[in-house]
């Protein structure tokens, strides 16, 4: 029998705000964390708006020095462990070291330090770039970091996946834990480009809103008028435990993973396959590892990234796997208050999915004024919800046609 999974701590950064209550407060309040560009000069692009995380201080967590070492991915996920694990209670201890895993990734990494140094390289010689390029901007450095900060010898990887890399790691350390190859882990995504070029070359494909007058009402899920996603940027991570050893030392529970899929699309580079051939199998995988029937799910913390072929196809995917019952959800995207983190966005959104199944209440999807063709379900528009929540799922889809579904439950 497959051992049990709980999440005992959650850790958020997020454009809404530096910390897990924070984020939560946001949310529920129908705030918007998307606002202009103030990261570089946007005057030129054709999209000037992102949602940035603000008045966050790196040397909160690490001495001053150290911050120059460390591209702002690695910085949030060092910020976001530490809340996570604070949150948890768990202590790291030269006994238990080896039995706590690291599990986090990044879609894209430390691309701001890239450009930066092949700046350097160019303009000053080889000679000027920074030793400590190649290691403050890989993609598993924030797991190798986040292991040395706080002493966790367990399985230590990364996952990339695009924007499916924040659910997929954490599905990684549920299955961790379930095999028996460690007790608990720090898992999730993390992700900081507000960049010009990453901002040029969403633009440039053009998946991005260009709503830079109103950036609030940016992002709009399943709006008929909606016109992209807006990049956001951040951390999401958990603490993941076996049951008895949460029980074990008294632990508070926000909620039980109860079930994980994860499928390919084998379609396009970028978009899904017309019949949601994807989406759809990976929350039947999910449901049914969980040992549930799809009537039985509450809540679905969707994908929902504001593009018109993403949230119809969703839709669909939805009504596919859930049938009439799909009529019978809560439904909601809280990209539509924080922007799209990318390979952080699964971390971020699995953590606000556990605090949806411990505190019964639904976020809302903002500016879902005018719902676009097909997109006939309850997307909870614009204002919170207090609903029991026995189980959510949380989707996550990446380019490639990778997608990770993550089902969580109110503990049995």
């Amino acid at each position: 029998m497959a051992r049990r999974v709980v999440v005992t701590g959650v850790g958020l950064v997020s454009p809404l705000g530096v910390g897990t209550e924070a984020t939560w407060e946001g949310l529920i309040a129908g705030r918007s964390g998307i606002g202009p560009i103030t990261r570089f000069d946007a005057s030129a692009s054709p999209v000037r708006i992102a949602a940035e995380v603000k008045g966050f201080d790196p040397t909160t967590v690490m001495e001053p020095k150290e911050v120059r070492k460390y591209d702002t991915f690695i910085h949030y996920a060092m910020a976001a462990a530490d809340m996570a694990v604070a949150s948890s209670g768990l202590v790291i201890t030269a006994e238990n070291a080896a039995r706590v895993g690291v599990v986090i990734g990044s879609g894209i990494g430390g691309l701001p330090s890239i450009c930066e140094n092949h700046s350097v390289l160019l303009e000053k010689g080889p000679r000027r770039v920074s030793p400590f390029f190649i290691p403050g901007s890989i993609v598993n450095m924030p797991a190798g970091v986040v292991s040395i900060r706080t002493g966790a010898k367990g399985p230590n990887t990364a996952t990339c996946t695009a924007c499916s890399t924040g659910a997929h790691a954490i599905g990684d350390a549920y299955l961790y834990i379930q095999h028996g190859y460690c007790d608990a882990a720090i898992c999730g995504g993390t992700e900081s480009v507000i960049h010009p070029l990453t901002i040029a070359g969403f633009a440039n494909m053009k998946a991005l809103s260009n709503r830079n007058d109103e950036p609030e009402r940016a992002s709009r899920p399943w709006d008929r008028d909606r016109d992209g996603f807006v990049v956001g940027e951040g951390a999401g991570l958990l603490v993941l435990e076996e049951f008895e050893h949460a029980r074990r030392r008294g632990a508070a529970i926000f909620c039980e993973v109860l079930g994980f899929g994860m499928t390919g699309d084998a379609h396009h580079i970028t978009a899904p396959s017309e019949d949601g051939d994807g989406p759809a199998r990976v929350m039947q995988m999910a449901i049914a590892d969980a040992a549930l029937a799809p009537e039985d799910v509450d809540y679905i913390n969707a994908h929902g990234t504001s593009t018109p072929m993403n949230d119809r196809i969703e839709t669909l995917a939805i009504k596919k796997v859930f049938g009439e019952h799909a009529y019978k959800l809560a439904i909601s995207s809280t990209k539509s208050s924080t922007g799209h983190l990318l390979g952080a966005a699964g971390g971020l959104e699995v953590g606000i999915s556990a605090l949806v199944v411990a505190r019964d209440t639904i976020p809302p999807t903002l500016n879902l004024d005018n719902p676009g063709e097909g997109c006939d379900l309850d997307f909870t528009p614009h204002t919170a919800v207090r609903r029991e929540v026995r189980v959510a799922i949380s989707n996550s889809f990446g380019f490639g046609g990778t997608n990770a579904c993550v089902v969580l439950g109110k503990l049995r």
